[in-house]
């Protein structure tokens, strides 16, 4: 992985737990062809694609505070 990519998004995310999160669930998409990628570099691995999508505000995200974490909670166990 490109430590400037990393280190920028780093920045940008603030909490590395979140930030590895967010690059694992959208290598993940890349993979499984279910979306395709945001930025047009055939060169980057697809984290380093990840990264540079969050760098470039390609993609959004939000981090939820502790009343919503636990509402998600709740909601995947009725689920089950």
């Amino acid at each position: 992985m490109n430590t400037e990519l990393c280190n920028e998004a780093a920045t940008l995310v603030g909490n590395p737990n979140i930030l590895v999160n967010l690059v694992s669930a959208r290598v993940r998409q890349l993979t499984s062809g279910s979306s395709r990628p945001l930025i047009d570099d055939p060169m980057l691995g697809l984290a380093d694609m990840a990264l540079k999508e969050l760098t470039e505000k390609k993609m959004e995200f939000s981090i939820l505070d502790e009343e919503m974490a636990s509402e998600v909670k709740k909601a995947k166990k009725i689920r089950k």
